[in-house]
């Protein structure tokens, strides 16, 4: 006879699922938790948090090479590519590990650490016990996606995961993909030393305003080799080479490196979970399905974060625990994303929130552009920032806010002034006519509001 144990709420994913199963407890549900990895999730443990501390690292290399412009000579300077990587390792390892004890010491919640199975209606297998929940939230996140090339399961390549935690430096890297982690792990690898070599089938960050986009190809070009418009057909180790086949109509390349990166994406771990036996759907991509209020197609099932595939993004996910919550609580609301912002901490940094211009030309929208490159303003001089620029849309009549896009130093920060403005259903009139520090950087965003108040 099958013995389950019962719970008032399993959640299944100790990233931003933390979220809810902590608010769950303190609310005096019996909660459990089931993760089979390192608490924190991804963004703590294999994304956000490590990876940008080594790119950290990555830009105090790129500002010390570029210190000659300001009248700065270094004496030189090594790079110790273990301790990059030990310090990002060791924080996060540090904060999980803490985490998993704050956990063990919480009133009304139980930790499984080991994967988790469905078996049936909200009945799931956590390691070698059996577990119901009257509610189940899954936000379980997503894995690295291996692309089928021939030969790929006879050479040692690494996603993202090991690169954070890599210890020895490679003379070169081939980076397969043109997506934000793509851009990053070059930043990473390029300014630390390494030679880096970019191959995307199509084009790069293509999700981007496509000005941004042209300006970012524009700047890398001038640091790595940019490979578009090709599909890798084969990769082997040759003499203790990398060696990639990629082909297009014009013909094929042969491509060498010491190490092979495959950045193509992620894919969602729903497979895993075995869903299907719970009666919760997914999309054509392995996403489960859920609606306005993340409820998934199985009663009292909710889904959130990568899994769900709304935004692939940390704080997203932050947004969505706390609707989760309240909607388990019965306070129910559809999920408000507007404005979603995003950041790409490569080199240069992009950041962006709202409609691209390509999207609203193809809804239709009567729009205006606001355009002001940072050598405008008294920072950017100072900086000797020569092709950064902020792009504002923004709807004709109304002057609502549709967009803004940042390419340059910092843009990661300076967005927000747009965000704030947005979510508050301010004018782009409203950032133009506030009185910024002089001289700041975010004096490019008031500059771009105010050419497009022009219009």
């Amino acid at each position: 006879m099958l013995i389950m144990k019962e719970f008032d709420l399993v959640v299944i994913g100790a990233g931003s699922g933390l979220n809810v199963a902590t608010k769950a407890a303190a609310a005096g549900l019996k909660t459990a938790i089931v993760e089979e990895g390192p608490m924190g999730g991804t963004c703590l443990n294999r994304g956000c948090i490590p990876s940008k501390i080594i790119l950290h690292s990555a830009d105090v290399a790129e500002t010390t090479d570029g210190a000659p412009r300001f009248g700065i000579v270094p004496k030189g300077y090594s790079v110790d590519f273990a301790k990059v990587t030990r310090r990002a390792s060791a924080a996060a390892d540090r904060e999980s590990r803490e985490i998993e004890e704050g956990i063990k010491d919480t009133e009304n919640l139980t930790l499984f650490k080991s994967r988790a199975r469905f078996i049936g209606e909200r009945a799931i297998v956590a390691g070698t016990e059996t577990i119901r929940g009257k509610k189940v939230v899954v936000a379980a996140g997503t894995r690295p996606a291996i692309p089928a090339i021939d030969g790929i399961n006879g050479v040692k390549y690494m996603t993202s995961d090991e690169a954070l935690r890599l210890r020895k430096q490679p003379k070169s890297v081939v980076i397969l993909g043109g997506g934000f982690i793509a851009a990053e792990m070059a930043h990473f690898f390029g300014a630390l030393g390494t030679k880096v070599i970019i191959v995307q089938r199509s084009m790069m960050l293509r999700n981007e305003d496509r000005e941004i986009t042209d300006a970012y190809v524009k700047a890398v070009r001038k640091k790595y080799t940019v490979i578009p418009g090709y599909e890798p057909k084969s990769v082997s180790r040759k003499g203790g080479k990398i060696v990639l086949v990629v082909k297009n109509e014009a013909g094929a390349k042969t491509i060498t490196a010491d190490s092979f990166l495959v950045a193509t994406g992620r894919v969602p771990n729903s497979d895993v979970l075995d869903v299907a036996k719970a009666g919760i759907e997914v999309d054509n991509r392995g996403y489960i399905r859920t609606n306005d209020y993340l409820e998934t197609t199985a009663k009292n099932v909710w889904a959130f974060g990568d899994i769900a595939g709304k935004y692939l993004l940390k704080h997203s996910a932050n947004l969505e625990a706390q609707y989760v919550w309240n909607n388990i609580s019965g306070r129910k609301k559809k999920v408000d994303y507007w404005p979603m912002p995003h950041a790409v901490f490569s080199s240069p940094q992009i950041a962006a929130v709202g409609y691209t211009e390509e999207e609203l030309k193809e809804k239709g929208v009567d729009y205006v552009i606001g355009k002001h490159y940072y050598r405008g303003t008294g920072m950017g001089l100072a900086l000797d920032e020569k092709d950064g620029f902020v792009k504002m849309l923004v709807e004709r009549k109304s002057r609502k806010m549709l967009g803004c896009h940042i390419i340059g130093p910092d843009a990661a920060s300076i967005i927000h002034e747009a965000v704030v403005a947005m979510k508050a259903g301010l004018t782009a009139d409203a950032i133009a006519h506030t009185v910024h520090i002089h001289p700041a950087l975010s004096e490019v965003v008031q500059r771009a509001a105010m050419k497009a108040s022009k219009y």
